[in-house]
């Protein structure tokens, strides 16, 4: 039985991905371009997590 639903959840995830693939090509055409200052912009709430994941660990400790 547990091989069956390995098998199954395989299957899914092929279907999906071929369902999903005309939207990342139409997104990958005409999605938004990156602008300069998007890094940074992304970088800040990333370091946050980060942090914030060190603090917690550290709390632990």
């Amino acid at each position: 039985m547990e091989l069956f639903l390995k098998i199954a959840a395989a299957a899914v995830f092929v279907l999906m991905l071929f369902y999903l693939w005309p939207a990342y090509k139409h997104w990958q055409e005409h999605g938004p371009k990156a602008q300069k200052g998007d890094w940074q912009a992304a970088i800040l709430p990333l370091g946050a997590v980060v942090l914030f994941v060190i603090v917690l660990v550290m709390a632990v400790r």
